[in-house]
């Protein structure tokens, strides 16, 4: 058991060597696909994403994306707020134009399934223009309305991508689990913020910050796993289970601490054994060898780009080429697309190979964008 998870948190390391660098312009996501790929199924094929527990660490590591996610977007922030006026019609002009343009692709390439493109397309990572924005210290109005405008695109869409997969039969009970995940969720929200001014919670935290028990932690987990459990079972979605608990703990106010603590567990294990499963997972070959399935990612990725662009150019005030591209950033919502996509056969290996080819197009007219923001630029 520890020989293949040796190699799987080794090939991990790969993400952040690439990543090194003043000016390195490579996402640490890029490296870690880019390792499962050389030792997955493309590859040596030193790993078997199905082997042993590896599947519970896939499932983990995408909920656990899903949740780092989500703690990048809190309601109450101000830069929200004071973008949300022109983000929300941003987010509606690119939802209107990817409508036409997923059914064109769907058609034209024949892939099936428009709905999810038309969701793709209008969707923004969070995970990764977040702290891209804050790599680059990015502040201002224009700052401003890109975060709001992809803490609505990323939320919205998180929702609306699992109902493009599956059939129309799967509809109903996949919004039946959706609404019960955030039932549930609202209602651990409402009982934390009930319970955090109690003097016997709070001097419990207090003694678990002075023994060391990670008591937040803990709690932390059991909500994302209370709620992931609740969508599987009654087949909501893992990807709204994750976001929604990120949420939470960003409502509740999650300390430095925890976020460290968080951050360490997901970023430092989780999500990077996630990714390099998804790239071991996918059959990059067959999508070398599919023309179809290669002018299907370059399609999805123009697209992206260009409804983006055209919601900043009709919504935005300033620096709107820049914000368009920075919004475009796509990566989380591809990937997790093609794992339920390969999890449930519901497309060819090509084609969810192209879905991450896509989504890892967008990154680099998205890193430019940001540059192009900041102070100086």
């Amino acid at each position: 058991m520890f020989r293949p998870l040796m190699l799987l948190v080794a090939a991990g390391l790969v993400g952040p060597l690439l990543a090194a660098g003043r000016r390195s312009l490579i996402p640490v996501v890029i490296g870690e696909l880019a390792a499962g790929a050389a030792t997955g199924k493309t590859g040596l094929q030193l790993i078997d994403p199905h082997a042993s527990i590896f599947p519970v660490f896939y499932s983990v590591g995408f909920a656990m994306l899903m949740l780092t996610a989500g703690t990048h977007v809190d309601l109450r922030s101000q830069a929200i707020k004071r973008g949300a006026a022109r983000g929300a019609p941003a987010f509606l002009v690119v939802l209107a134009a990817s409508i036409p343009l997923g059914f064109l692709i769907a058609a034209v390439i024949g892939v099936g399934h428009p709905l999810l493109l038309v969701v793709l397309l209008a969707g923004s990572s969070a995970a990764v223009a977040f702290p891209i924005i804050e790599e680059h210290r990015l502040v201002g109005s224009a700052v401003a309305y890109l975060i709001a405008w992809i803490a609505i695109a990323d939320s919205t869409t998180v929702v609306l991508m699992p109902l493009g997969l599956g059939g129309p039969g799967k509809v109903v009970p996949s919004l039946l689990g959706d609404a019960l995940v955030v039932l549930v969720g609202l209602a651990m929200l409402w009982m934390a913020l009930r319970l955090e001014p109690n003097p016997l919670v709070g001097g419990t935290l207090d003694k678990s910050r002075h023994k060391g028990w990670a008591l937040q932690l803990r709690l932390s987990i059991l909500v994302l796993l209370v709620l992931s459990s609740i969508a599987e079972g009654t087949g909501g979605s893992i990807l709204v289970a994750g976001f929604l608990a990120g949420m939470i703990l960003v409502r509740i106010g999650e300390p430095d601490r925890l976020a460290l603590q968080i951050s360490g567990i997901a970023n430092g294990f989780f999500v990077p054994l996630f990714f390099v499963l998804l790239g071991a997972e996918l059959d990059l070959r067959a999508l070398v060898s599919d023309p179809g399935a290669i002018a299907f990612a370059i399609a999805l990725a123009a697209g992206a780009v260009m409804v983006h662009l055209t919601a900043s150019v009709i919504t935005g005030s300033k620096d709107r080429v820049a914000t368009g591209l920075a919004a475009s950033a796509q990566l989380g919502l591809p990937a997790a697309a093609a794992s339920l996509a390969i999890a449930g056969h519901a497309l060819s290996p090509a084609i969810a190979a192209a879905l991450v080819a896509a989504g890892c197009l967008t990154l680099a007219p998205a890193t430019v964008g940001a540059a192009r923001l900041a102070p100086g630029s």
